[in-house]
């Protein structure tokens, strides 16, 4: 089974075409996406960083994951809906595209990254937040998160250099 169907479909959706014939639409989808991701980007590396053992404060790691998680899910969902908007625009486009599938690659991966430090290292957070310490486990998830969070912006900021207009 191919995907080129289901893409196609997507293409052809009413929405999509407005998107692509509306002047000012894929702008302004672009605009807000790319400020939603640097939300989650800045965000996240403020956390990553803080893993990493070079804080900027004197907050906790579960403070700071307490204040920042709700900003940065909030901006990851108007991310995926700004993104989704201009996948639908040129859907076979962008399926075909070598940095966009890198890009989400990359996010798939930073999930499963956040995944494990929540499974893994937050679950014994009170043992070594408070001394300061932070454990090779938090560091190493720190450090790819952060790794990977870059690799999402360079890749996602490619797109526009390779990708054909609609």
């Amino acid at each position: 089974m191919t995907l080129e169907p289901i893409l196609t479909a997507i293409y052809d959706w009413p929405l999509s075409d407005a998107i692509r014939q509306t002047e000012y639409a894929f702008p302004l989808l672009e605009c807000i996406h790319v400020l939603a991701i640097c939300i989650v980007v800045g965000f996240i590396s403020i956390v990553d960083l803080r893993l990493l053992g070079l804080p900027a404060h004197a907050r906790s790691v579960k403070a700071l994951l307490g204040q920042t998680l709700p900003v940065v899910w909030g901006a990851f969902v108007l991310a995926v809906i700004s993104g989704g908007l201009l996948f639908a625009s040129n859907a076979t486009g962008y399926a075909k595209n070598f940095d966009f599938r890198i890009k989400i690659l990359l996010i798939v991966l930073a999930f499963l990254n956040m995944l494990a430090f929540h499974l893994i290292s937050q679950k014994r957070i009170a043992e070594w937040d408070v001394a300061g310490k932070t454990p090779p486990s938090a560091k190493l998830s720190g450090g790819l998160s952060l790794l990977l969070w870059i690799g999402v912006v360079g890749f996602g900021r490619h797109i526009g250099f390779t990708l054909a207009p609609f």
